[in-house]
C-alpha cells in the first residue's frame, strides 16, 4: 500500500506535523482504517501504526533532509516495512507487510544461531564468510570476529586446493558433498567432514550456507574396524587375510616372492607349564623380534596359534633366503625374559619360492607348510626348502588318511595277540593287543605307517576305544590266570572320558579289572602331566595295572619313573639289547 503525506511547517518554515493527503485502498487494509476517515488530518491523530511519536519524527528527518529512508515497525502481530521518499512538501511512503518474511528470518536465526551443528553463510562470489554459527566457533576453535574476517581457503590443506576449488565452481541451487573433506581447525589440526548446503540470499549478497558434520571420529573408528579385520588381536601382525591379500598383489607383480611358514618350537610346553597368559605374552615378544627381522615391502604375519608367516619380495635368491631364514631361527631361538621367567623356545621354518614351487598364493601356502613339516620332522630349529617329493608324501599321507577313516568305517582293522611268557615257569602268562589294518587293496599296513597318522586325525580315540573294547570281549573268554594287555595313546588321555572308556568295556565283557593291563609311554608326560596323572590314579583305583612302555626310546628319565608308581616297567630292546657283550 501507499500513501502521500503534506508538511505542516512552522513560522520558520521547518516541518513539524504531517498531515495525510491520499492514501489507497491497500493501504486502508493493511493499517484496519476506513478509505476516507484519515484524509487531511494529521498523522499524530489517527488511530493506527504510523501514529507514534517515534515515526513521526523519523519521518520529519526524512523531509528536513529532503532524502529517502527505509525502517521497520512492529505492531501488535504485524511486522511493516515503511518506504519513505520526500519531494518538496509531500512525503510518499510506501507500507510493505514483511510479516511472514521476519518469521521465515526468525526460524533461520533460530535453526543457524542455535544449532549445534557448525553452519556457515558465505559469499559466492568471493568465498568471505557473512556469518558463522556459534557451534561452527566453537568446533573450529577461531574467534567469531577472526570467521568473520576468512575465506574458504583458509579452512583447506594446501593440497587439496584444486579439489576443494573445482568442487566449488560446480556449485548450483543445492551442494551434499559427495565424498569426504579434509579442514583444518586454529590449533592446525585436521578433521574430516561433509559438508550441506543451499543457496540463500543474504542481504543484497548471493550466498550459501553450509552445515558441516564433523566425521572424524567415525572415520577413525571405521579405520580401527578395518585394522582389526586386517591384523591379529593379540600381536597387531598382519592376519592370514592379509597376508593372503599381500601375496596375491605380490606375486602379480611378476616378481620372484618367497613364502616362509613359521612355526614355533617347545611352545606347546610354555602353555602347558606357565599357562595361556605368559604365552600370549611370549607371542607379543616373539611378533617384535620378527618386526626387527622383517622390513622394507617384506611383511610378516600371525596366522594363528604359535603359526606365522613371511612375505619376501626383495633378495630372494635361495642363498639370500636361506641366510635370512638362518638368522630368522637364531633371533627367535633366544632367551625371552617373560615376568619373572626365562623362556627358550626355538623356530622351524618351511620354504616356497615362486614361481618354481608355485604360482599362486595357495600353491606357495601348501608347498611352504610341506616344507614346514619336514623341518618338524627333522627335529625342529631348522629350515627346510619345498622339494617335489614333499608333495608326493603328502599326497600319499593325505590318502593314508582318506583310507584311515574309510578302513574304520568297513571294519578293516583287526586284533593280534602276542604272547607273553614268564621265564621262570615257562608258562603264558598274558597277551598284548596288537593293532593290525588289513588294507583290501594294499594288505597289512605296519601300524608304524598308520597310528601316528590316526593320532593327527583324531581317529585313535574311537580306534582306541573299539580295541579296549574287541580285547576285553576276547580275554574274558580266556584261563582266568592270563591277563590282557593294551597299549593307550597320550592322545586318547586329551579326550577326558577315558576312565569312562575303560570302565564301559569291562562292564561289558566282564572282565576282572584285576585282568587288565594298560601301557603308556614317556610321551604322555611331556604335556599336561598332573591332569595325566590324575587319569592314571583314577585308572589304577579301579584295579587296572598301569605299565610304562618302551623305555629307553624317549626322554629316559627317571622323573618319569618317580611320578607314579607303575606295576611294570618295559625296557626297549634296543636299550638292552647289548648287555650281554
Amino acid at each position: 500500500g501507499w500513501r502521500s503525506r503534506g508538511t505542516v511547517r512552522d513560522a520558520r518554515q521547518n516541518p513539524f506535523a504531517l498531515r495525510m493527503v491520499h492514501h489507497n485502498r491497500a493501504a486502508a487494509v493493511l493499517l484496519k482504517v476506513p478509505a476516507e476517515s484519515r484524509q487531511w488530518r494529521r498523522l499524530r491523530e489517527g488511530g493506527n501504526r504510523l501514529c507514534s511519536d517515534l515515526v513521526t519524527e523519523r519521518l520529519l528527518e526524512v523531509m528536513a533532509g529532503a532524502g529517502r529512508d527505509q525502517f521497520e515497525i512492529n505492531s501488535n502481530d504485524r511486522d511493516l516495512r515503511i518506504g519513505a521518499s520526500a519531494f518538496g512538501d509531500m512525503l510518499s511512503l510506501t507500507i510493505s507487510d514483511v510479516t511472514a518474511l521476519k518469521r521465515r528470518e526468525d526460524s533461520f536465526r533460530l535453526l543457524f544461531d542455535n544449532n549445534p551443528m557448525p553452519m556457515w553463510v558465505f559469499d559466492v562470489e568471493t568465498t568471505r564468510f557473512l556469518s558463522v554459527n556459534d557451534a561452527a566457533v566453537q568446533h573450529y576453535g577461531y574467534p567469531s570476529h577472526k570467521f568473520l574476517q576468512m575465506k574458504l581457503q583458509d579452512l583447506w590443506p594446501q593440497e587439496e586446493w584444486s579439489a576443494h576449488t573445482e568442487a566449488l565452481q560446480q556449485i548450483g541451487g543445492s551442494h551434499y558433498s559427495g565424498r569426504n573433506w579434509r579442514h583444518l581447525k586454529a590449533d592446525g589440526s585436521a578433521i574430516e567432514v561433509l559438508t550441506y548446503g543451499r543457496r540463500v540470499a543474504f542481504g543484497d549478497r548471493d550466498a550459501f550456507m553450509v552445515a558441516v558434520v564433523d566425521i572424524t571420529e567415525r572415520r577413525q573408528a571405521e579405520a580401527r574396524i578395518a585394522h582389526m579385520a586386517h591384523h591379529d588381536g593379540l600381536t597387531n601382525l598382519p592376519n592370514r587375510e592379509l597376508f593372503q591379500e599381500r601375496l596375491k598383489q605380490a606375486l602379480e607383480k611378476g616378481k620372484p616372492v618367497a613364502v616362509l611358514c613359521v612355526d614355533l618350537d617347545l611352545f606347546k610346553n610354555v602353555n602347558d607349564s606357565l599357562g595361556h597368559p605368559v604365552g600370549d605374552r611370549l607371542l607379543k615378544l616373539v611378533a617384535e623380534r620378527l618386526r626387527t627381522q622383517v622390513c622394507g615391502d617384506n611383511l610378516a604375519a600371525r596366522l594363528g596359534g604359535d603359526e606365522f608367516a613371511v612375505i619376501l619380495t626383495s633378495d630372494v635368491s635361495p642363498n639370500e633366503v636361506s641366510g635370512f631364514a638362518a638368522r630368522l631361527i637364531q633371533a627367535l631361538s633366544a632367551v625371552y625374559q617373560v615376568d619373572d621367567n626365562e623362556v627358550v623356545i626355538g623356530a622351524s621354518i618351511g620354504i616356497a619360492l615362486s614361481p618354481g614351487d608355485g604360482s599362486t598364493s595357495e600353491e606357495l601356502m601348501r608347498n611352504g607348510d610341506l616344507a614346514l613339516y619336514r623341518a618338524k620332522e627333522d627335529g625342529g630349529a631348522v629350515h627346510r626348502f619345498f622339494e617335489r617329493e614333499m608333495d608326493r608324501r603328502a599326497q600319499k599321507r593325505r590318502d593314508m588318511e582318506l583310507d584311515l577313516r574309510r578302513a574304520f568305517a568297513n571294519g578293516e582293522f583287526e586284533l593280534h595277540y602276542q604272547p607273553l611268557v614268564d621265564v621262570a615257569t615257562d608258562h603264558i602268562s598274558g597277551f598284548e593287543a596288537l593293532l593290525r589294518w588289513r588294507h583290501p587293496d594294499k594288505g597289512m599296513i605296519s601300524p608304524a605307517d598308520f597310528i601316528p597318522v590316526a593320532e593327527d586325525i583324531g581317529l585313535i580315540v574311537a580306534l582306541g576305544e573299539w580295541v579296549l573294547r574287541e580285547a576285553c570281549n576276547e580275554a574274558v573268554k580266556w584261563p582266568a590266570g592270563v591277563k590282557l594287555a593294551v597299549n593307550l595313546s597320550p592322545v586318547q588321555f586329551r579326550s577326558r572320558n577315558l576312565v569312562q572308556v575303560v570302565i564301559s568295556a569291562l562292564a561289558n565283557s566282564g572282565l576282572s579289572p584285576m585282568r587288565l593291563e594298560l601301557e603308556i609311554t614317556e610321551s604322555l608326560f611331556l604335556a599336561e602331566t598332573e591332569a595325566n596323572l590324575a587319569i592314571l590314579h583314577q585308572l589304577r583305583e579301579l584295579g587296572v595295572s598301569i605299565s610304562m612302555d618302551d623305555f629307553g626310546t624317549g626322554y629316559s628319565s627317571l622323573s618319569y619313573l618317580r611320578s607314579f608308581p607303575f606295576d611294570k616297567i618295559k625296557i626297549d630292546r634296543s636299550f638292552v639289547k647289548d648287555l650281554a657283550r
